[in-house]
């Protein structure tokens, strides 16, 4: 029986703390004062009998208490959310909306194909597609504000409470516009790179740590001109403008290379692959336009690999 003293609030502010990392920008986000999200969070402690955050430096960080019943508590939003957007379509007679997150690397080259596929057989379908940081996706996957995210397999840590299905693989390239001075050789010097303005992924993507190692372990301790962004629309806009390097997962410009309006430096990145797939919450049962969506992105990450 669940202890009638957890109250909906009590799950949300949980999540929003988590989320933030702070007491004061949960309070922002949830529209409350800081001493109201406080309280919320001692009650809930008070009602589990275990910390639920202590302090990191000068922010907060979950308990191993915490990080167990956050996983039980986005489970729990998340099926209230999906109960309410239930009846809310029944209601309108729509189809039910698909809510799915995908990382830059599968937005060009799966998601189209997939896309095509499920709108022919599904023509009356609602799907809204979100990109952005994969740390940001798997929050939302995580309450409930989307129901998959098609990328990277995040890092262990982020993966609690998410099942991950293994699509394929892929590396990271160094991509530059035709006729870039670094093109056509057998080689590229890594010291010649790091004479050009180089784009960067942010630091918190997903592949950022991989950058770093690959970077550290070629010479490269630091890039003194050096722009981050998760933007494939910018980062393909100043490439094809400029003498900049791009580094970035093979999946974002692998059409641009293809068609022969970006070119890949001849660096040897086999070291960076990392695998690419489904991340769902664990033990959820998916809808039936759901899996049907993801049967197409299966597929079509078939063609990518038939294609590589």
């Amino acid at each position: 029986m669940i202890d009638p003293r957890i109250k909906f609030r009590h799950l949300q502010t949980l999540m929003e703390v988590a989320r933030q990392k702070s007491v004061g920008k949960a309070a922002q986000a949830l529209h409350v004062s800081q001493p109201a999200v406080t309280k919320t969070v001692r009650e809930l402690e008070e009602v589990l009998g275990a910390a639920l955050f202590e302090r990191e430096g000068r922010g907060i960080r979950l308990t191993r208490a915490g990080e167990v019943f956050l996983h039980h508590a986005g489970a729990a939003l998340a099926a209230v959310r999906q109960g309410l957007d239930s009846v809310s379509h029944e209601r309108a007679g729509a189809a039910p909306l698909l809510r799915i997150g995908a990382l830059p690397t599968v937005s060009t080259r799966i998601m189209p194909a997939a896309m095509a596929l499920f709108l022919k057989a599904q023509p009356w379908s609602r799907v809204k597609i979100v990109t952005g940081e994969n740390s940001v996706l798997l929050e939302q996957l995580r309450v409930g504000d989307l129901d998959l995210v098609v990328g990277r397999l995040a890092a262990p840590e982020k993966m609690a409470g998410f099942s991950f299905e293994h699509l394929y693989s892929e590396p990271v390239v160094f991509a530059v516009r035709r006729g870039h001075p670094l093109l056509g050789g057998q080689a590229v010097p890594f010291d010649d790179i790091a004479r050009y303005p180089v784009l960067m992924p942010t630091a918190g993507s997903i592949i950022r740590p991989i950058v770093d190692s690959y970077l550290i372990g070629n010479g490269i301790s630091a890039l003194p001109n050096q722009v981050e962004t998760v933007s494939d629309a910018f980062g393909r806009a100043f490439v094809r403008a400029s003498d900049a390097v791009w580094i970035i997962s093979e999946g974002v410009v692998a059409q641009d290379i293809a068609e022969g309006l970006l070119g890949r430096l001849p660096v040897d990145t086999g070291s960076t692959r990392g695998p690419v797939g489904l991340t769902v919450r664990a033990g959820e049962t998916p809808s039936f336009p759901l899996a049907l969506l993801v049967d197409f992105i299966r597929e079509a990450a078939r063609d990518v690999l038939a294609q590589a």
